[in-house]
């Protein structure tokens, strides 16, 4: 069953449970571990499996684009359950992979969790959770040309944790902290396409 995460923490100890006793982990099982109703724990998820190894596994990030871009596009549509295309929800990693990557974001989860507390609401509620929704979409779009663009889908990565760790924990500092992220990683594909091109 879907239930409230307060912390990263908890949020991956019930992923690790609901994923033990599989040899192959679908997308669909995950999804259902967060709960296929709340934008802030798929976000903080997609993030997550960016910033981790999972990330080199080819077509991951194109993968979790589409993730993005179909969840962040109905709820500015004003939808509270997502729908989503079998064909993804199918889509499955091995579970000694899953739980590798959940041992390495231990530790992040653990500092992260520390800082966590709600301030600057209005940030993370109503207008502000629609502009994080639409600045996730302009992050999803522009993933599939991050796989050639080293570090910058890790990058997009932890600014998508960062939105997603925001609005599970009403935090608008994170939210701000993101939004650099974000214009960080959009200076480092701005840049590495600007050096390829004169390089040629």
């Amino acid at each position: 069953m879907p239930q409230e995460f307060t912390s990263l923490q908890q949020m991956l100890e019930h992923i690790g449970r609901e994923a033990a006793s599989q040899k192959r982990v679908t997308l669909s099982l995950v999804i259902r571990a967060v709960g296929r109703r709340s934008f802030a724990p798929l976000l903080l998820l997609v993030g997550l499996i960016l910033f981790s190894p999972l990330s080199g596994i080819p077509g991951v990030p194109t993968i979790m684009a589409i993730l993005v871009l179909l969840v962040a596009v109905q709820l500015l549509l004003g939808r509270h359950y997502f729908w989503l295309p079998q064909w993804l929800l199918r889509r499955s990693i091995s579970e000694k992979s899953l739980q590798r990557a959940l041992h390495f974001l231990q530790r992040p989860a653990e500092v992260s969790d520390r800082w966590l507390r709600p301030r600057f609401r209005f940030l993370v509620h109503r207008t502000g959770t629609y502009v994080i929704a639409t600045i996730c979409v302009v992050i999803a779009l522009a993933l599939p040309v991050m796989e050639v663009v080293p570090f910058s889908a890790s990058l997009a990565g932890v600014a998508l944790t960062t939105f997603g760790l925001a609005l599970v924990a009403q935090d608008g500092l994170l939210a701000i902290i993101a939004f650099v992220l974000t214009g960080l990683t959009a200076a480092l594909i701005l840049f590495s396409l600007l050096s390829g091109y004169f390089a040629a």
